[in-house]
């Protein structure tokens, strides 16, 4: 699912597309391999300036999935880790990494890195555009108790997330939700905040109703 207009990088090895929409600009990709993505530059992504594996390597860092890549052959160089996890980040969004199928506006699409609003404030919803420096969104993102994986768990399986029209973000699935102070509890079923305003954050309280929460 494409949030704005995607921007095509190709070599003869590779082809790096980049979605300007759902970028962060967290700088993995600049840091990691400078010499294929330099903001300095024109055009800034060069995928012929690395060898093919450390090029998939770094894409597969991003933590937004605003960068994909692709082989000539139209293979996928995207891959999801064996578990779905999701980091809250204090004062900042949740970013998701997994087997993830996104239900949005009657699409599904899988993909396998998302980074989610929580401020409620992003004009790209559900997708994070860095609204929460500009509104002064503040939550420590931490977990109030560890919950483990209950044995035989298929930590792999699909993590669905549905976006409940007004309200907050359903993740159906196994999901191993980290806070920022390293606490993880794990559900199959996962309602996060998305309004900004719990006072469960990062779970969703139903204040979304009381402050007439659109999205």
């Amino acid at each position: 699912m494409s949030s704005g207009k995607i921007h095509r990088y190709a070599s003869e090895q590779a082809v790096v597309t980049w979605d300007a929409a759902r970028c962060i600009h967290a700088a993995e990709c600049v840091h990691g391999l400078p010499e294929a993505f330099d903001p300095a530059a024109k055009p800034w992504i060069r995928p012929e300036e690395a060898d093919t594996a450390s090029l998939a390597d770094v894409v597969n860092r991003c933590p937004s999935g605003a960068l994909r890549m692709q082989y000539p052959d139209g293979a996928s160089a995207m891959t999801a880790p064996p578990l779905n996890t999701g980091h809250v980040t204090r004062d900042g969004p949740t970013h998701l990494r997994g087997n993830l199928a996104l239900v949005h506006r009657e699409q599904t699409v899988e993909d396998t890195r998302i980074t989610l609003c929580r401020c409620g404030r992003s004009q790209n919803k559900p997708y994070c555009d860095l609204s929460h420096r500009k509104s002064g969104f503040h939550d420590a993102g931490t977990l109030p108790v560890e919950v483990p994986a209950p044995p035989g768990t298929d930590l792999s399986a699909t993590l669905t997330i549905k976006l409940i029209p007004n309200g907050p973000v359903h993740c159906a699935g196994p999901l191993a939700l980290r806070g920022s102070d390293g606490h993880t509890s794990f559900s199959d079923q996962t309602f996060l905040c998305r309004c900004g305003a719990s006072q469960n954050k990062p779970y969703c309280d139903g204040t979304h109703r009381k402050i007439g929460f659109t999205g």
